[in-house]
């Protein structure tokens, strides 16, 4: 017997969270209940799905063979859902946005509320993650990331450029040895990324200039920006920052002068859905216009 479109979400959500209860969570229904429908579910296709290991719950070959058909019947469904929420003049429902946390602590959350004011009938979650976003497991239905990656059945949009520069507060700069030159910041404390938690190749800021040190270190650029606000370091802060830290200043801009690209990540699946295809749109001009404004303001 064919399984249900209902029975295939469970099966899909144990399959990407590897456990019964985080599906559990997931579709809003009880442990024990997703596993009773896991267990009716092999006894109608009368094929084990799964195999209970250290790592949790773990795809049979059959299971591997079910999850292909079960991604396409998933695209399908929400291909149909997108076309009929497309029709209305107002997107609706639930949209989640992956972003690393520069972006989503001081881009996405004034993009989104005024897409949020103009679609009042839309939820939209900000994912913001030290790492890249799982799209394969629905993690989120985008992404936005500063690599444009190539592997996988992915739609990438580039949305635009932004800068980067050396920053800190003028009380620092003024209790400490004067900064004309590159080769003067080893004898300051820089500030930046965990080295051994860049998740992304083009956050590397520091390498690029040749610091191999960084004294104080955090996985989050809003810690980084805090300790550079309390005078503790320099560190290379995105330009769209710096309104919301006053206090701080560029240094060194004529030496050191970054630029990254922002890309909007989904799935391939998803072409054919207008309302993703509709929010897409709306958020890649609402970042390319919040960058521009915000790197106005932080001009000299």
């Amino acid at each position: 017997m064919a399984p249900n479109w209902d029975d295939m979400r469970v099966f899909l959500a144990v399959a990407r969270e590897e456990s019964l209860s985080a599906a559990g969570r997931l579709l809003k229904i009880d442990p024990a209940t997703v596993g009773r429908r896991i267990a009716r579910l092999e006894v109608s296709l009368d094929a084990p799905l799964f195999t209970k290991s250290q790592q949790g719950y773990v795809l049979t070959s059959a299971g591997e063979r079910l999850m292909a058909h079960g991604l396409q019947a998933e695209e399908a469904m929400r291909a149909a859902a997108g076309a009929l929420a497309g029709s209305s003049k107002t997107l609706s429902g639930q949209i989640r946005i992956g972003a690393p946390d520069g972006s989503a602590n001081y881009l996405l959350p004034q993009v989104c509320a005024k897409i949020c004011d103009a679609n009042p009938d839309l939820d939209i979650q900000i994912l913001a993650l030290p790492r890249i976003i799982n799209l394969s497991r629905r993690e989120a239905d985008m992404a936005v990331t500063v690599s444009a990656p190539t592997a996988g059945k992915l739609l990438v949009q580039r949305i635009c450029d932004y800068k980067l520069h050396l920053v800190a507060t003028q009380a620092y700069l003024a209790d400490h040895l004067p900064v004309q030159s590159l080769e003067d910041l080893r004898g300051h404390r820089m500030i930046g990324y965990i080295p051994d938690m860049i998740f992304d190749r083009e956050l590397d800021y520091l390498v690029d200039i040749g610091i191999d040190r960084v004294a104080l270190a955090s996985n989050s650029v809003s810690v980084q920006l805090r300790q550079v606000a309390l005078g503790s370091g320099i560190c290379v802060a995105h330009d769209f920052t710096l309104p919301f830290h006053p206090g701080l200043q560029k240094i060194l801009t004529d030496q050191v002068s970054l630029t990254r690209s922002f890309h909007l990540v989904r799935h391939e699946g998803d072409q054919r859905n207008e309302r993703l295809n509709r929010f897409a749109q709306a958020l890649s001009q609402g970042i390319r216009e919040e960058v521009e404004r915000l790197e106005a303001e932080a001009s000299p």
